[in-house]
């Protein structure tokens, strides 16, 4: 028995490969730095769709395609109740929409996501939602849905190599959710359900938020030991660093790195993030000494999605925009697979009396 599944193989997969040992990430046969440079995310949508569907068009007319839909999603958005936080109102979004294994379940699902997390961002804040536009790419209209402002091109290249670099990544926890209810043929739209409720908890999808909670924290270098050192002392996890995987530094980190560096007017908040994360870094070398602790992900993202202007609370939100190319085709993946996820238990309970 192996409780966190950790060396159980569930899957055969052609869409990524997590090498935790060496830190590196090859998403169908891309390595992820050379995607998060090069990919639009409707790029990296056909790249993850091709083999699944039988009719994915080219790469421009899913372009269209999507725009349309986010258009589409629009409507829905008045059916949303208040009251809801950003992750939820998305996941009730996503769950009035139409449910099949189809090409257009997948496109309505990939277009709704933005649309419903940026309405959620505008509600909190008492403004009216946005309307889409079609004609803009999925990553400019997503920031321009939240802002208000059409975005520049460093802005929405800087928003793909995000949605780009989360897309896929091996069988998560979110991931492996959604196989399991596909593998009931229940729909992509049920599958994306057990995808964002799994990428909802703390452990999973949460951490990104918390990173600038630490930085805001510590607020000048000069503090960054002695608050370091204060929080290890009271056993807190310290955010964007370790990983479940990943015995060396995160692939993603660098990606996500490379991609802030591009935007203007982020060089101070860079240098201070680098001298904290140097300095975490060692503390943790020197109170683990037994344990490789290195930058994760999260680390990054943090400062790529405050630096476009995205809320820490729509953190979580704007990940499942990206992951939801890679739940909707692993889900597909198992559905071809044609088997019905069903593994057993050990009963370790109370034995009754036999008469």
């Amino acid at each position: 028995m192996d409780s966190g599944l950790e060396n159980v193989v569930a899957a055969e997969t052609i869409l990524s490969d997590v090498d935790g040992q060496n830190g590196r990430l090859v998403i169908r046969g891309w390595p992820v730095q050379l995607l998060a440079a090069s990919m639009a995310y409707e790029d990296a949508a056909h790249l993850l769709w091709q083999g699944f569907f039988e009719d994915l068009p080219d790469v421009a007319d899913l372009g269209a395609r999507l725009g349309a839909a986010r258009v589409e999603a629009f409507d829905l958005v008045a059916k949303i109740p208040d009251g809801l936080d950003i992750v939820r109102f998305l996941r009730t979004g996503w769950s009035l929409l139409e449910d099949d294994e189809s090409l257009n379940s997948a496109i309505r699902l990939a277009a709704a996501g933005p649309v419903f997390t940026a309405a959620a961002v505008r509600r909190e804040r008492g403004q009216a939602p946005i309307a889409p536009d079609a004609d803009l790419s999925k990553s400019a209209d997503f920031l321009k849905m939240i802002t208000g402002k059409v975005p520049g091109e460093a802005e929405a290249r800087a928003l793909d190599a995000y949605l780009v670099t989360v897309c896929d990544h091996g069988l998560n926890a979110s991931t492996f959710a959604s196989r399991v209810v596909a593998s009931t043929r229940a729909g992509l739209v049920s599958a994306a359900m057990g995808g964002i409720s799994a990428l909802k908890g703390p452990l999973h999808g949460g951490a990104p938020g918390p990173v600038l909670d630490m930085l805001d924290e510590i607020g000048i270098p000069e503090n960054a030991e002695s608050w370091i050192d204060s929080a290890l002392s009271r056993g807190e996890r310290l955010m964007g660093f370790g990983h479940r995987v990943y015995r060396v530094r995160d692939p993603r980190a660098d990606a996500l790195k490379a991609a802030v560096a591009r935007l203007p007017g982020t060089s101070g908040r860079i240098a201070f993030a680098d001298h904290i994360e140097k300095t975490v870094l060692g503390r943790l070398a020197k109170k683990y000494p037994n344990r490789t602790l290195e930058t994760n992900v999260e680390f990054s993202t943090a400062l790529l999605l405050e630096a476009l202007q995205i809320p820490r609370e729509a953190f979580t939100a704007t990940f499942a925009c990206g992951r939801i190319l890679g739940w909707t085709a692993h889900a597909r993946e198992q559905i071809a697979e044609g088997r019905l996820v069903r593994p057993r238990s050990v009963y370790t309970g109370p034995v009754p009396e036999m008469a």
